[in-house]
């Protein structure tokens, strides 16, 4: 079991996969609902299954086909599940306008912070102590577990649906991406306690829905899914060998005095609208306290020029440099998951199908076959140790 792959989808089925040979090891009804998110606990001891409006814990290593835990109290679709680092707290986002911290050992709700929208996704900051959301208004928030508030609000495109957000795993990078299929990505810094968001890139990965963003475990790579059936891998690595070459052509030209062309300008929509975000007021609900705090309205966002320290650029795109194009699905491919050693990528789609890639050459190293509807969420640790 060193290597733990799942897959789940429209057909109220979880599928466990033996990732080299495809072969389906293991198959778990969940007669409740389409599974809309999984996640394996950084011990590999356990699965969780976002539903409509629940999420089950199930123990990998057992032949149990039911769940060792139920967690109740979401109204809506559950959108977004991450586990914190020894297990001991989940946090989830839902389309009923909230996120949720629940203890996995009780089954207990710790906190409950209110969107008032729609929230598509969450993720834990590798401090585990904040929160990462993103919602149907566009807005990305960011909370404080230890004082409860809300205390960045990021809204790159006013009104525009933010899908997924990832986090770097060394917590320097956010990624936001929206229903425009642009990405916004921000430097993380930490400060004393306090941590600065400064914007640092945007662009257009795809020209329809993008589905999900996921920063790679080496913080080298983004990969971004996509309505256009396709998932695509973006290079952020400056030693990257095009970004290097780019780079030397430009300070060659530069030394000898020819100008350059003039770089493109990345197709986004609107850049960062802050005065909504000063005016956009959200309340944190502290069930330990059992108070209503008003969240910290965010400082007004610049705009996204590219920046030094940001990644390297292509000046014929306005992208980051696309490493590789992954276009043999058929339909929308929802959700993605990289390898612990970030070579390799597996992607789910509605054409019912699971693919294994490897990113160096973009060849479709393995396929999972065995869902009869759409499959919409992949999760995968192969790590040697536990994260």
């Amino acid at each position: 079991m060193s290597v733990i792959l799942c897959t789940a989808g429209y057909d109220h089925t979880i599928r466990f996969w033996e990732a080299l040979s495809g072969i389906c090891s293991r198959t778990i009804q969940h007669p409740d609902s389409q599974v809309n998110r999984l996640c394996i606990t950084p011990d590999k001891r356990f699965l969780a299954a976002a539903g409509h409006n629940n999420v089950k814990l199930y123990d990998i290593k057992s032949t149990n086909p039911n769940p060792v835990m139920t967690f109740e109290g979401h109204t809506n679709n559950i959108t977004g599940v991450a586990f914190h680092c020894e297990g001991k707290w989940m946090v989830t986002s839902s389309e009923d306008g909230t996120v949720k911290v629940w203890d996995t050992r009780t089954g207990s709700l710790q906190r409950n912070y209110v969107h008032k929208i729609p929230v598509n996704d969450v993720v834990i900051h590798p401090n585990q102590g904040e929160l990462i959301s993103g919602d149907r208004a566009g807005i990305v928030r960011v909370w404080d577990l230890g004082e409860s508030v809300c205390t960045h609000q990021l809204i790159p495109e006013d009104d525009v649906a933010v899908h997924s957000v990832s986090v770097a795993s060394d917590g320097s990078l956010l990624c936001a991406g929206n229903k425009k299929g642009n990405v916004y990505i921000w430097r993380m810094i930490q400060d004393a306690e306090l941590t600065r968001i400064i914007p640092i890139c945007t662009f257009q990965a795809h020209k329809d829905y993008l589905t999900r963003v996921l920063l790679s475990p080496d913080v080298k790579h983004l990969a971004t899914c996509s309505a256009d059936h396709t998932a695509k891998v973006w290079n952020l690595d400056p030693d990257y060998p095009p970004a290097k070459a780019a780079a030397e052509a430009v300070a060659k030209a530069k030394a000898k005095g020819i100008a350059l062309p003039e770089t493109k300008k990345p197709a986004t929509s609107d850049q960062t609208n802050g005065n909504s975000a000063a005016n956009e007021k959200s309340q944190v609900l502290n069930l330990f306290n059992i108070v209503d705090r008003p969240s910290t309205p965010a400082e007004p966002q610049p705009p996204f020029p590219a920046q030094p320290d940001g990644p390297p650029m292509n000046p014929a795109t306005g992208t980051p440099f696309l490493e590789t194009t992954l276009a043999n699905h058929q339909r929308w491919v929802w959700d993605c998951a990289f390898s612990a050693d970030s070579a390799y990528l597996v992607t789910v789609s509605s054409d019912h199908y699971a693919r294994l890639w490897e990113l160096a050459s973009g060849q479709i190293i393995r396929q999972y076959s065995g869902h009869h509807r759409g499959a919409v969420c992949v999760a995968l640790n192969d790590y040697s140790e536990p994260r």
